[in-house]
């Protein structure tokens, strides 16, 4: 039994550290030297616990899927008023706070790691697909409400992901060192917009398209 609490409490602690030493030095910089090191242990407990930095690095990937979904972010049960709720939910997800529930180098670390490790690609798929079906469950509910008026709440949440996604993007290449909230409002605005006004927010549309 201490052998497993030592491990529910060490394993997360190692994986914590491992995240802010790719913060500091890159995923190729993360040694499991490194890692003991700020840890003030011994590398052999890490390759106890994990073999090596492959696993740990699949672990951490597991790791982060708990925290991408933030629940404390998105608990929104206490607003009764449907449409404030809704636009908390964008405030929320268009907000400088949500977009670092993860750090972005190691955000964008995982993405590349994703084309590479076929492993690495179906829990990055996993984090980014989950937060698309709260995304669909929530719009469904404004949708059945007359908040939004899109008629496919799947693809709704599609482009508000990719939106979403972008704003990183345009932060660290295309901002010229203005704050993120500046695009960020201007992005959250255009969102809501695009889904409160009568457009044709549909898989149809893109199947016609192409």
């Amino acid at each position: 039994m201490r052998k497993t609490q030592t491990a529910e409490t060490r394993k997360p602690e190692i994986l914590e550290n491992f995240y802010q030493v790719i913060i500091a030095e890159g995923i190729e910089g993360a040694s499991i030297g490194k890692i003991a090191r700020r840890m003030g242990i011994h590398p052999s407990l890490i390759i106890h616990y994990f073999k090596n930095k492959k696993n740990m690095t699949l672990a951490l990937a597991d790791f982060l899927i708990e925290k991408y979904e933030a629940p404390e972010f998105l608990k929104f049960d206490h607003i009764a008023d449907i449409e404030k709720r809704f636009r908390a939910l964008m405030d929320t997800i268009f907000s400088f706070e949500w977009s670092r529930t993860i750090d972005p180098g190691v955000h964008f670390c995982f993405y590349y790691l994703s084309f590479r490790n076929p492993d690495i690609r179906q829990r990055y798929k996993r984090i980014i697909r989950r937060f698309r079906d709260y995304l669909v469950d929530e719009f469904e509910t404004y949708r059945q409400q007359g908040i939004i008026k899109v008629s496919d709440s799947h693809m709704a949440a599609d482009l508000i992901v990719t939106l979403m996604e972008g704003l990183e993007f345009h932060a660290q290449f295309l901002s010229d060192d203005h704050p993120f909230e500046r695009f960020a409002s201007q992005a959250r605005a255009m969102a809501i917009n695009m889904l409160t006004e009568k457009t044709d927010i549909s898989g149809d549309t893109l199947n016609n398209e192409y």
